[in-house]
């Protein structure tokens, strides 16, 4: 027997003959990371290229600058893996340890691949499962969600999620009421499996498919194709009922947190911080300041420096937060965002890790830098062999293959 007591299979008996109880798991965030390209746009840039002005902006949204990826270089995965990388180190966990990664996205890299696999790929984390996740605005807390259950299902033991966007590729730059208000960057969270009490305590997940409409990117997929129409029209750019999305989300955000709180058995006095999708402030002051009466201390706001960058803007709010020191141990701290869909998340956490940022020797630092290139090196091997292969091996015909055994690839190929 694997445990060694006889006769009881894999199960231990505790003294009295009764079977303990499994531990119990959490799921802990133990690593957090983000990423904002250098270019800044501010409002007085935008004074010349519509009509708007600063002073208009600031007051209907808080919105002063925006980050956006100017470089062609720079992506939704580019961003994403710096990111990634920053919280993978925050956590002193290498990227084979990880399980899954999740990239929630509103503008990815492709329709596919997934932009997450190619952020496994960058990273290196060569036993991680990938996918992207598309609910908007709300699917970074989406993200969390599914990680939370795969880790206390025990089916997972780390799981990044990730959050990324480059929503200046799909913004219209004519249209003041949307191009005023969205930003690109990236934010990332490593969620952990412990049996340290706390960290995600309850979710909430929700969607009202009939404001589809509201707020939608129309063309680029079944429903209407690319075509020459739709590039002349704009169709590929984001179109938004400013006023429907607002009474909508400031319902949501308050209600969605009241129901997070009561899964979690907190009360509103028990919040300690609340860090909202960072998409107007307005928002957030008529729905988490003025509905919930939590005092503005308690709510942290960043948007002023970065605008709506969706997916991305609770963790990099997160990570923003952790730096000014509003984020301690022992504190229950609400992430509640909404979006397209409709959709809406809300998460409760309780903070249980140190916040403290902990210094690495030179030779960590080196190894985290030599365990990337050696991704790197792999991830072009890889494709060379799949090239030389494609070129010297026939393709097989399908009733060559083992019906009992599953397709491999080529020896060497790793």
């Amino acid at each position: 027997m694997s445990n060694g007591q006889e006769g009881n299979g894999n199960r231990a008996v505790s003294p009295n003959g009764a079977a303990p109880q499994p531990e119990r798991r959490y799921a802990q965030i133990v690593g957090w990371g983000c990423h904002v390209p250098e270019k800044v746009i501010t409002n007085k840039d935008l004074e010349q290229i519509v009509d708007t002005s600063d002073e208009w902006i600031r007051s209907r949204t808080g919105i002063e600058q925006r980050h956006v990826a100017a470089d062609p270089k720079e992506t939704t995965a580019t961003l994403a893996i710096k990111a990634a990388r920053k919280a993978l180190e925050t956590a002193d966990v290498y990227p084979r340890h990880v399980d899954l990664i999740i990239c929630a996205t509103s503008s990815p890299e492709h329709t596919f691949p997934a932009t997450a696999s190619i952020v496994q790929d960058a990273l290196g984390a060569v036993n991680a499962g990938a996918f992207d996740l598309s609910a908007a605005c709300s699917g970074f807390v989406y993200g969390l969600a599914l990680a939370r259950g795969l880790i206390l299902a025990g089916d997972a033991e780390y799981v990044l999620v990730i959050g990324a966007e480059t929503l200046s590729r799909i913004v219209d730059w004519t249209d003041r009421n949307t191009c005023i208000l969205f930003g690109d960057g990236a934010g990332a969270v490593l969620v952990a499996a412990s049996n340290v009490p706390g960290g995600i305590q309850a979710t909430v997940l929700g969607s009202d498919g009939s404001g589809a409409d509201a707020l939608s990117l129309p063309a680029g997929g079944s429903a209407m194709p690319a075509s020459l129409e739709t590039v002349s029209n704009g169709s590929h750019y984001i179109k938004m009922d400013g006023k429907a999305v607002f009474r909508f989300a400031v319902r949501v955000m308050a209600d969605a947190t009241r129901r997070v709180l009561e899964k979690a058995g907190l009360a509103v006095d028990d919040v300690d911080l609340v860090i909202p999708h960072q998409a107007n402030k307005r928002i957030i002051q008529n729905s988490i300041l003025r509905q919930l009466k939590i005092p503005e201390e308690k709510v942290f706001i960043n948007l002023q420096k970065y605008g709506n960058t969706s997916t991305a803007s609770i963790p990099i709010a997160l990570c923003e937060a952790i730096e000014a020191g509003k984020v301690k141990p022992g504190q229950n701290i609400v992430f509640v965002g909404f979006g397209a869909g409709l959709s809406w998340a809300a998460a409760a956490i309780h903070w249980s890790v140190p916040v403290e940022k902990r210094e690495y020797g030179w030779w960590r630092s080196y190894q985290r830098r030599a365990s990337y290139q050696a991704a790197a090196a792999r991830s072009m091997w890889k494709r060379a062999l799949r090239r030389v292969y494609s070129q010297v091996l026939p393709t097989p015909d399908e009733d060559e293959w083992p019906e009992t055994s599953p397709v491999k690839e080529p020896e060497g190929s790793d």
